[in-house]
């Protein structure tokens, strides 16, 4: 018996890093899971991994009719959603606040921010219908103690933490729980954005404001996604949790 079985998952972008990480450690838990990715070989490659468990679907989460088509494909791929994994990011490159494009300051609150509206819009009504539910935001450490260059980011990982403390309180009543993860800067495909350039010597500035003196890998975050997502967490909601080697501290 895993953690997760008879459970079904739709995570966006885990097609790579950290809803990767999710995705294989719900699986190796028994749960089904749908693969939501922009990026459609990296998806169906992550998907195609996993098996029969597993089903891709393109999504770009800030689009309405996207979002609909992921939840949807999960109730043709089990019958149910029981979990849903808020997972796409999106930041612009370390740099003055000032210099960063409206352009790219729209893109990051439509992936970041607008994403969850459109996640609870598709899956509330079918987490009520069905008795309960979990959704699971990924946030930031950028959003409890911001860093400078990253202004905008950190603003819509702020609001990430707000908007799980306040759905968790008004979904309550419907048995449907809300939290969320904030992992500190890791292993993935956006870190040289957070430094700024991948170099030795921004890697070492980084890892040296994190006290357990490394990046955060995607096991660490799938393992933590694990717990607050799994039935051992069911009185836990609004909760939002630090994965970070104690940057937050």
């Amino acid at each position: 018996m895993g953690r997760m079985d008879g459970k079904t998952a739709l995570i966006t972008g885990a097609g790579s890093g950290f809803g990767e990480g999710i995705a294989r450690k719900f699986v190796e838990e028994g749960a089904r899971v749908i693969i939501a990715d922009v990026n459609d070989d990296a998806g169906a490659k992550v998907a195609e991994s996993l098996g029969s468990a597993a089903r891709f679907v393109h999504a770009d989460v800030s689009r309405d009719s996207d979002m609909a088509a992921a939840v949807a494909a999960a109730l043709d791929h089990s019958g149910r959603l029981d979990i849903l994994v808020n997972n796409a990011g999106y930041t612009h490159r370390n740099a003055p606040m000032l210099e960063v494009a409206e352009e790219e300051f729209d893109r990051i609150y439509a992936v970041n921010v607008k994403s969850i509206y459109l996640g609870a819009v598709h899956a509330v009504p079918l987490f009520r219908r069905q008795g309960g539910g979990v959704i699971l935001n990924i946030g930031s450490t950028a959003g409890v103690r911001p860093r400078p260059g990253l202004t905008w980011y950190n603003g819509s990982k702020g609001a990430v933490i707000t908007l799980t403390k306040s759905m968790a309180v008004e979904l309550a009543p419907d048995a449907i729980r809300v939290c969320a993860l904030n992992p500190v800067a890791g292993e993935t495909g956006m870190l040289h954005l957070f430094m700024g350039e991948d170099t030795p010597e921004r890697r070492a500035q980084f890892q040296s404001t994190i006290p357990l003196g490394r990046f955060s890998q995607p096991q660490d975050i799938a393992n933590a996604a694990l717990f607050l997502c799994s039935d051992e967490a069911e009185f836990l909601t609004g909760v939002c949790m630090e994965v970070d080697g104690g940057r937050c501290i």
